[in-house]
């Protein structure tokens, strides 16, 4: 009987030789692809949703903070997942969840089942994520990660670029119920790729171990519970039960103090009893480094302008604007375009430019396109679409310097063992940042349409109207600048010395 082929990382590079690293590289990405498009695409589809369902605005946001709070949670279980069942089974899965929830997202025919569906998709796209980052630390040398990370980030960023415009046609043509199946091709494609090139071994090259450490379950409920009182207590502040929201708020912080504890004692039993228990969720001991502290603090405000700003732009142009879905997708694509070329160029200014200042820049431009959008006037008919994709364009190159450089400086001070965790707990709190982003995005438009004497939910496109959108922009432009701080102590210590 012939023994079946050998799919370990060690014998993949043999068989496929110098290439392989690019391989791997290229299978991980279109998963990536679909976890990301699924994340973002939902967005052209909320208005023509929320007509469907007659959802008020604050029950719609759900249909992207579901997904969000899912896969922000589910995160930090990737190291676990991967040293347990190893790279190939974990991914697989993974995908095989993301288009489960896709296709019962586009059949189901009541929202709480879009909203289970969303959530599905959530803790799918959530474990895939951290994954590339592990890939690229680990399998390229210091002086290729900066280039791998830009090849990938442009691969990826093409999606979410193509995604909106097609999607926005999509939504014209067949109703939001097509943007579920999008990521029904790419999970295909994506699974096809695995069974050739996804090592069935664990990060390091070591062969998975099903009986290993178990899964801190305690800190993943403590994790679960914080994020969902902290997206719930934002909801609540937005509608008619301000004291409510405020006591959540209260809930998450108190429980995200319960979950450092448990954390810094799980981690001392671990060492005082090697072996047995489970390894903590998130190992604390990783943020003594400092370019890994003030990484964290800059993908969670980061996160926050990120998807704050992606759930704001569709809503604006639709609902502010009174574009159709298709037409902002037209208006979003050349900026996503510029995003895929930028990212490259930047990865490979990454290998020999310090962090620090390659994220400081972007932020830079991140902030300035925020800003520049109040300076959009309805009295000036002919200028809104030149000036929207103006900003929107300087807005993702700011983003193209950001995102090749952020996560490989940050963790490049953490040892090897450190590195799948790492990964996820950036990814986390990018996450957690984009999660709190799109509901305090949300707080901040209906409080500034109120406060004009309008409701969200009306159609109106009143200057008076468009200055509440302008002041939620100027909101994530300010969000931004305070990450400036956090981005310049990204510097290696003999740079600041």
């Amino acid at each position: 009987m012939t023994p079946p082929p050998d799919h370990s990382i060690t014998a993949l590079r043999e068989r496929y030789g110098a290439r392989y690293r690019w391989l791997l590289l290229l299978s991980v990405m279109v998963g990536t692809m679909a976890a990301i498009m699924s994340s973002t695409i939902i967005n052209v589809a909320i208005p023509d949703m929320s007509q469907h369902f007659t959802l008020g605005q604050e029950r719609a946001q759900w249909v992207t903070s579901g997904f969000m709070a899912a896969m922000t949670v589910s995160m930090l279980t990737t190291p676990w997942l991967l040293a347990r069942h190893g790279y190939r089974r974990t991914y697989a899965g993974c995908m095989w969840l993301l288009m489960a929830g896709g296709v019962a997202g586009g059949f189901a025919n009541h929202f709480p089942l879009v909203l289970a569906a969303r959530v599905a998709e959530g803790l799918a796209a959530g474990v895939v994520q951290p994954i590339p980052a592990i890939i690229i630390l680990r399998a390229f040398e210091p002086h290729e990660q900066g280039r791998a990370s830009g090849i990938f980030g442009m691969g990826v960023v093409l999606a979410p670029a193509i995604g909106p415009s097609i999607g926005g046609l999509l939504v014209d043509g067949f109703g939001w119920r097509s943007i579920f199946f999008m990521v029904v091709p790419f999970c295909l494609a994506s699974l096809w790729l695995a069974r050739r090139f996804v090592p069935t071994t664990s990060p390091g090259g070591v062969a998975a171990n099903p009986q290993g450490a178990g899964l801190d379950w305690r800190g993943l409920l403590l994790a679960a519970a914080g994020t969902l009182c902290l997206l719930n207590g934002l909801v609540q502040l937005q509608g008619d039960t301000p004291a409510q929201g405020l006591a959540l708020l209260g809930g998450a912080l108190a429980l995200l103090l319960l979950f450092v504890w448990l954390q810094r004692r799980t981690l001392k039993a671990r060492h005082h009893r090697p072996g047995e228990g489970a390894d903590p969720l998130m190992n604390l001991s990783m943020f003594a480094d400092r370019r890994f502290a003030m990484g964290s603090i800059v993908a969670f405000i980061y996160g926050i302008a990120l998807f704050g700003s992606t759930y704001l732009l569709p809503v604006y142009m639709q609902m502010g604007l009174g574009l159709s879905p298709s037409y902002v997708g037209s208006i979003l694509l050349p900026a996503g375009l510029v995003l895929a070329v930028t990212i490259a160029i930047v990865g490979r200014l990454a290998d020999r430019q310090p962090t620090h200042r390659l994220v400081s820049v972007g932020l830079v431009l991140l902030a300035a396109s925020f800003a520049l959008m109040a300076t959009i006037d309805l009295r000036q008919p002919t200028q809104i679409i030149p000036l929207l994709v103006s900003w929107a364009i300087l807005g993702r190159i700011g983003l193209g310097f950001i995102l090749p450089s952020l996560n490989i400086g940050a963790m490049r001070g953490l040892e090897r063992s450190h590195i799948p965790q790492g990964s996820s707990v950036i990814n986390f709190l990018r996450m957690l940042g984009g999660a709190a982003g799109v509901s305090l995005c949300g707080i901040v438009l209906e409080w500034r349409v109120a406060a004009h004497g309008f409701r969200l939910d009306t159609a109106n496109t009143s200057p008076e109207r468009l200055a509440a959108f302008s002041e939620t922009f100027l909101m994530l432009a300010a969000i931004c600048a305070l990450a400036l701080g956090a981005a310049w102590k990204l510097r290696a210590q003999r740079e600041a010395d």
